[in-house]
């Protein structure tokens, strides 16, 4: 019995020091968007990030506060929005650049045919 209390307290040691805390990036926006983890904890920002842009974040903050009652002013749903994307939002992809015309492009020096 003793044996099993033990191991029960050693992994509990072991799940409790493999957590770590999310602390939300210093940048402007970031005290308001502290409002929420008045509701959940900041783990959800950075596992929903990848999947969000500006527009998702704004669409998620206005779930909160109309679907949940997030206590969140209707006023800084767009600093929070914007501190999200800026901060945690999906990469955006690299849009290619347009190609330029082949007239454009110097042409290299063109060796002398054999006389």
């Amino acid at each position: 019995m003793k044996g099993l209390l033990l191991f029960g307290i050693l992994l509990s040691l072991n799940c409790e020091a493999q957590e770590s805390k999310v602390i939300l990036k210093d940048a402007p926006g970031r005290e308001k968007a502290q409002a929420c983890v008045a509701c959940h904890s900041a783990d959800y920002i950075p596992m929903n990030s990848r999947f969000l842009d500006k527009a998702g974040w704004t669409a998620s903050v206005n779930k909160m506060i109309n679907a949940f009652g997030a206590p969140i002013a209707k006023e800084d749903v767009d600093a929070i929005a914007t501190y999200l994307a800026e901060n945690y939002g999906k990469p955006e992809v690299a849009k290619p650049e347009a190609a330029k015309p082949e007239a454009a492009k110097p042409e290299a020096a063109k060796p002398e045919a054999p006389k």
